[in-house]
């Protein structure tokens, strides 16, 4: 056992289910694809039982399924289902940000928080360049939130849905980042971080829950302009794992 506490096996196996995720999100398997254990086990260069172990998270996250004969093969999703993922994460942070304000107990609480709508203010206006950092800053702000909402039901529910394609809070943040666009979606998003931060410290459960349900919503316009260019489309992770039923350009 290591230092930290956690078995051999067991840290091979959360590389595993790491490195397996990244590969499935990055089109490394087709949709519909069976996955062979024995391939796997020589591609991963872990054991079989890792393996196995990670095919069972990973379809227990979604983005595999289990096959009635056994073994697994890679989902394919629907627009419609990356649609409600988003809608879902809408519901999930707006109850979130309702639990931040009802048991806040400190403002100092959110000075975090804070700090990231400051410097992603910094950042504007947007640029190719600070694009990834921006990301960055928007996933610690969205992670702050779930660990303000002192729920660990609420936590786990959410880390579930954003391994699906799409439904992360980064994954649709800006369509076409060499556009004026993202510096005016970064400040929308912006002036949405601040409202929820204001109402969380002034106890406004109500209003701290619908600000964020339709900051969501940012990511299903995206969602919706992304749809009309199959080259931005296909630069998204998980891309691969979305059957269209007709040309991008024609929906």
């Amino acid at each position: 056992m290591d230092q930290s506490g956690a078995s051999p096996h067991t840290s091979q196996t959360e590389r595993v289910i790491l490195t397996l995720r990244e590969m499935l999100l990055r089109g490394d398997f087709a949709a519909g694809e069976r996955l062979a254990e024995l391939t796997l086990v020589r591609r991963l260069t872990a054991s079989r039982t890792p393996v196995r172990l990670a095919l069972d998270r990973l379809a227990r996250e979604g983005v595999l399924e289990a096959l009635p004969s056994g073994g697994f093969r890679v989902r394919a999703f629907a627009i419609a289902d990356i649609r409600d993922a988003i809608e879902i994460r809408g519901v999930l942070e707006g109850t979130a940000a309702r639990f931040a304000a009802e048991r806040l107990s400190e403002s100092d609480e959110l000075l975090r928080m804070r700090l990231c709508c400051r410097d992603s203010e910094q950042l504007l206006p947007m640029t190719l360049e600070n694009f990834v950092r921006y990301v960055e800053i928007n996933d610690a702000f969205h992670a702050e939130l779930w660990r303000l909402a002192k729920s660990a039901m609420l936590t786990r529910a959410i880390e579930g849905l954003i391994t699906l394609p799409f439904a992360a809070p980064g994954a649709l943040v800006f369509v076409n980042p060499e556009t004026d666009e993202p510096t005016q979606l970064a400040i929308l998003a912006l002036e949405h971080h601040r409202g929820i931060v204001d109402a969380i410290a002034n106890r406004e459960g109500t209003r701290a829950e619908a600000l964020a349900r339709e900051h969501a919503r940012i990511a299903r316009r995206n969602l919706n302009s992304v749809l009309t260019d199959r080259e931005l489309f296909n630069r998204i992770p998980g891309a691969s794992l979305v059957r269209l039923p007709v040309p991008i350009g024609a929906l």
